[in-house]
């Protein structure tokens, strides 16, 4: 691309979850000598699922490591206002204490090498210069890293976690919409308890001092300021009980 300065700036972004139905009772009308006929009354409509009642398949408590197989971290960024640009890091690691019972009271820890910024088909030197000392500068700041500190359950699949997020030295709170996509206690195939989630957040990486690029007010001349994270996730937990025993034949 022809401009040095929104070139550089094209990826400075690395590191960004039901209602009711109404019905109608028509009244039957009888010939004038007949008596009227009142129509029954409409069956109540079922409650709304209970924003506060997440829905948790029979899975274990305890602690899950990310199953790194079936896992991504991407982000976008708009560029020059023309498209949204896509890159990802390829080497990240994340930890979850689930309570199904209250998973309010779940945590999530994730890490991620900004060594790993996966870029498509960069130029000469651009990863390298991305990592290096104007932006990422990955060798003071080896790890970006976030932390949940609440977990605020919005619906029967999905939930708000705030976490401090840490990039380029700088922490800050970011918030993941994220849904919960099913789960199992295990598989004769997958002898462990599995869950998998989706996740987006957003943050502006000017807050993290890296302003680089940003277009002036008015403007799309540059690279944007908000970062969109779009985040697939399974994590494999305790290992599935096994059966009883047989009782021994009398």
């Amino acid at each position: 691309m022809t401009y040095p300065t929104v070139r550089l700036s094209s990826v400075r972004t690395y590191a960004a979850l039901l209602a009711g139905a109404a019905a109608l009772a028509l009244a039957a009308c009888s010939p004038p000598t007949a008596k009227k006929v009142e129509a029954p009354a409409a069956a109540p409509a079922a409650p709304a699922a209970s924003a506060d009642k997440f829905v948790m398949p029979d899975v274990p408590a305890g602690d899950y490591t990310l199953d790194k197989a079936h896992a991504s971290l991407e982000f976008k960024v708009s560029h020059m206002g023309f498209s949204r640009y896509t890159a990802r890091f390829a080497d990240f690691d994340a930890k979850l204490k689930l309570d199904p019972a209250n998973p309010s009271a779940s945590s999530i820890e994730a890490t991620i090498d900004p060594k790993s910024l996966a870029l498509n088909a960069p130029p000469a030197g651009f990863k390298e210069e991305l990592t290096g000392k104007a932006w990422l500068d990955s060798a003071l700041y080896p790890a970006i890293t976030f932390r949940s500190t609440k977990i605020e359950v919005t619906g029967a699949n999905t939930a708000k976690v705030t976490g401090d997020f840490s990039l380029h030295g700088v922490t800050k709170p970011v918030v993941l919409d994220v849904t919960f996509n099913g789960g199992y206690a295990g598989h004769p195939m997958d002898p462990h308890a599995r869950v998998g989630f989706s996740a987006k957040g957003v943050f502006n990486r000017s807050e993290f001092g890296m302003g680089f690029g940003v277009p002036a007010p008015g403007s799309t001349m540059g690279v944007g300021d908000a970062v969109d994270v779009t985040i697939e996730a399974e994590f494999s937990g305790p290992a599935l009980a096994k059966a009883p025993a047989a009782a021994p034949a009398q």
